[in-house]
Parts: structure tokens; sequence; C-alpha cells
């Protein structure tokens, strides 16, 4: 069987399990999108005041994502670094858009960390290292997440030697993806009402 055809929905479907809602469903018998912004991300499930569920929804969605691209990159097509690159971008779509919760789901960033971890981690490091500077400056952890998405191509550009169509096409739309479904949070940061972390918010 063609292997496309096997890993790309096997990297959506990892990608679409909604941790943080059911981290918090089941621990706190609540549903985290009727708090805060209503994102099922790690940030508001910290927001919403379960830290350790938070540092749990950040760490299951980097690693559903990770493990989404390594069965794919050492199982079902070892050596296709294209197909890597799709079941990755397919990784996050699921966790952005996943079915179970019809088609709502988070933005991506951890998902996205974990995919380039799994496929060039100097670049992951790079890019979480802007990421955690951009925070401890500002405070916004959406501005964060925007400037670490739009530096993603240069540093995978650089350290990734496979600068395929493919690649290239998927690098850039995982920067477009992520900086899109953080287009409410650009609203806010220019209006000057975006929330710094450490703020908790009010209920959505």
């Amino acid at each position: 069987m063609n292997p496309w055809l096997i890993s790309i929905p096997v990297a959506y479907l990892l990608g679409s399990v909604p941790f943080g809602y059911l981290l918090v469903r089941f621990v706190r018998h609540e549903d985290i999108r009727a708090t805060g912004s209503g994102n099922i991300g790690a940030t508001n499930v910290l927001r919403s005041g379960a830290k350790g569920l938070g540092i749990a929804t950040l760490l299951l969605d980097l690693g559903k994502a990770f493990l989404a691209v390594e069965i794919v990159r050492l199982r079902l097509a070892p050596g296709n670094f294209d197909l890597a690159v799709a079941a990755a971008v397919a990784a996050v779509l699921g966790h952005c858009y996943p079915v179970w919760l019809r088609f709502k789901g988070g933005k991506g960033v951890a998902s996205a960390l974990g995919v380039f971890l799994a496929l060039t981690w100097p670049s992951a490091l790079c890019i979480l290292s802007v990421f955690i500077a951009v925070v401890a400056f500002t405070r916004y952890v959406s501005l964060a997440s925007i400037i670490a998405a739009a530096t993603l191509p240069f540093f995978a550009f650089y350290f990734v030697p496979q600068r395929t169509p493919i690649a290239i096409s998927g690098f850039l739309f995982l920067t477009f993806l992520i900086i899109a479904k953080h287009h409410q949070n650009i609203r806010r940061l220019l209006a000057g009402t975006e929330n710094r972390f450490g703020s908790r918010k009010a209920v959505a």
C-alpha cells in the first residue's frame, strides 16, 4: 500500500487527540472551552488555574506531534523526508482542527515544536530559544508564538539540507497556519488589550 495513504491519516489522528480538553474534562470535570480564550491549548489550561494540567497539556501536545512524525520517519516511510514533512503538517492540522471537537482545536504552537524536534531538532531548539526570549522580555505568549513561528522557515532552511518543494511548502505552511490561528491575539496586541503571561482570563 502507498505509504502516503497510511502516513497522513495516522499523523492527523495522532495530532487531533485533544489532550487539553480531555485532561480538564476528566480531572476537573470542566470544559476548558468555556474558560478564558476557549482554546484547548496549554496556555489557556495554565490560565484556568490548573498549572499541572497546563504543563501536562504542553508535553502531551508536543509529544503526540513528535510521535506522529517519528512513526512515519522510522517505521512507515524510512528515508522519505517529504512524507515526514507532510506528516508534520497533518499532525499540526489535526491539533488545530480535531475531528473530535468539530474541527475547533488549538493554535498548533506546541505541536509545531514537537514536529520540528522530530524533523530537525537544531531548528526546534533555536525556535524555542526565540520563544523564551520574547516571553521573558514582553510576557506575551501570543507575541512569542507569532515571532517564533515567523522564524521557523529560516532556521529550517538553514539546518535542513533537503530543500525540496514539498519541504519548503510544508515549512512555510506551518508558519502561515500558526500566525493565522493567532489572528485574534494580533488584534488584541494592536489594541493593547492582550493578556500578559501570569494574568488570569475571565470566562469566555
